[in-house]
């Protein structure tokens, strides 16, 4: 598989081993030689077992928990492999953490997600993968090209034998996620309606309003991240005290911290769908979770940019 910028070779963390095997297997190819490992006072120790002069090196790093383990261990893969002469070296970063904090709604706040960008640049990527952003604008943060891939195909097929049968309506959680929701329903070819809500503080969310018919409809909520899971479980609540028969709930990224598992299991919410962007051990997924893999669209994605053939293509 020999193109302009060597032969494709893949390494990475400790962050989402599952994703990756299945990656390089679609691919068709081994993962390479890399051990992380730590020292005893947690410094991030690593080695890399083959050479890499020369080679399209792809590193797939989740930045999920533990987020800032997870983060070094990917910057540090970066520096060994520009000092070992990478030919070019992509970080595909399957869920960009620190993404939510994307810009000053405050006096004296950060912005992380344009640190954290700044920071794998300086590390040595010369090209960022990503999946479904929290932000958009977070593409701009980088001075090197990024491909924004999308999971919405793939969490819409998972409903597509459910809406020939019974009567559906995709739901976006918040007045931010409209265009995320207008583009899963274009796929099913569905309404949507609006959660009207406010934030008090972070994590905890109110619902204010329903815009739309949802009154005896089969609901679909559709979000990017889903943290402790009170947002969507809430809101598969007002929705079902408003008139909705079933309420679902999908989103790219399962970060299901603290709480989250228990509010799912406890919820109104026939089930749960999330990708696998963020490893998720198959005994924390109980019997309201399913999880879809987005493995093949990594790998589309890894075999276009190596043969430098268009990404874009793979969603037109």
């Amino acid at each position: 598989m020999s193109q302009n910028y060597g032969d494709i070779i893949v390494f990475t963390g400790n962050s989402n081993d599952s994703l990756v095997e299945l990656i390089c297997e679609d691919l068709g190819i081994e993962e390479g030689d890399c051990e992380v490992r730590q020292f005893s006072d947690g410094e991030i120790n690593i080695n890399i077992g083959e050479t890499v002069r020369g080679k399209d090196v792809f590193v797939i790093q989740s930045t999920s928990s533990p987020v800032n383990d997870n983060l070094m261990e990917l910057l540090i893969l970066m520096d060994a492999l520009k000092r070992a002469s990478a030919g070019r070296i992509n970080a595909v970063i399957p869920y960009y953490g620190y993404a939510r904090q994307d810009r000053k709604t405050k006096a004296r706040e950060p912005i992380t997600s344009k640190l954290v960008a700044d920071l794998i640049t300086a590390a040595g990527a010369d090209r960022i993968v990503c999946m479904d952003l929290h932000a958009g604008q977070i593409q701009g943060y980088f001075d090197i090209p990024v491909d924004h891939l999308s999971a919405i195909p793939y969490l819409a097929d998972y409903f597509k034998d459910m809406v020939k049968e019974e009567d559906f309506v995709v739901v976006s959680p918040d007045l931010g996620g409209v265009t995320r929701a207008r583009n899963f329903s274009n796929h099913l070819n569905l309404p949507i309606a609006i959660i009207e809500k406010r934030r008090p503080r972070p994590n905890v969310s109110e619902v204010m309003n329903i815009i739309g018919d949802i009154e005896g409809k089969n609901c679909i909520l559709i979000d990017d991240i889903v943290d402790t899971a009170g947002t969507i479980c809430q809101a598969a609540q007002a929705l079902q005290d408003r008139g909705a028969k079933k309420v679902y709930g999908c989103a790219t990224h399962g970060v299901l911290s603290g709480p989250a598992l228990d509010r799912l299991e406890n919820s109104v919410l026939e089930k749960f769908i999330i990708t696998d962007t963020i490893e998720l051990p198959e005994e924390k997924r109980g019997h309201s979770i399913d999880v879809v893999s987005v493995a093949k669209v990594f790998a589309d994605a890894i075999s276009r940019i190596n043969a430098n053939a268009s990404v874009s293509a793979m969603f037109d």
